[in-house]
C-alpha cells in the first residue's frame, strides 16, 4: 500500500520500531534517571497514560512518513545507508532544537543525552529499514 510515492506498512513498522525503543529506552534501560531527573515519582501514573501513548504513536508515525519522504529524494538501497541518513536526520532536524530546548528550560544535560541519544537511535533504525523497505 503506497502514499505519496511511500510504503505505508514501512512506515508503520518503522513506528512501531521508534515505540517499542521508546518503551525499552524510557521504561526499562533508562526508567530510573530519567524519572528522577523528569520529576516522576516511583508508581507515579499518569492520568491519561493511553491517550498520551497514542499521541506517541502519532508522532511516530509522522516522523517515519518524513524519514521515507528522504529516502525517496535519497536512493538508500541498503540498510546501512539508510541508517547513515537516518542519523544524519537526527543531527540536523531533532538534536539542535533539542539541545535549545534543553537549554531554555533548563534542564539537566544528562537528560538531554538520554532524550537525544534515543532519537538518535531510533531515527537511524527508522533510516535503515526504510531504505530496505520502499
Amino acid at each position: 500500500m503506497y502514499f505519496l510515492h511511500v510504503n505505508l506498512l514501512a512506515v508503520l513498522t518503522a513506528a512501531v520500531l521508534q515505540f517499542v525503543l521508546g518503551w525499552l529506552w524510557y521504561g526499562v534501560l533508562f526508567a530510573k534517571p530519567w524519572k528522577a531527573l523528569v520529576g516522576v515519582k516511583e508508581g507515579e501514573k499518569s492520568e491519561n497514560a493511553g491517550g498520551g501513548m497514542a499521541l506517541i504513536f502519532v508522532a511516530n508515525l509522522i516522523l517515519s512518513f518524513a524519514i521515507a519522504q528522504i529516502m525517496i529524494l535519497t536512493p538508500s538501497a541498503n540498510f546501512s545507508k539508510g541508517t547513515f541518513e537516518g542519523v544524519v536526520c537526527g543531527l540536523g532536524f531533532v538534536i539542535p532544537p533539542l539541545i535549545a530546548q534543553h537549554i531554555a528550560e533548563k534542564k539537566p544535560f544528562k537528560l538531554f543525552g538520554i532524550n537525544a541519544l534515543y532519537w538518535l537511535i531510533a531515527m537511524m533504525f527508522s533510516g535503515g529499514v526504510l531504505a530496505v523497505w520502499h
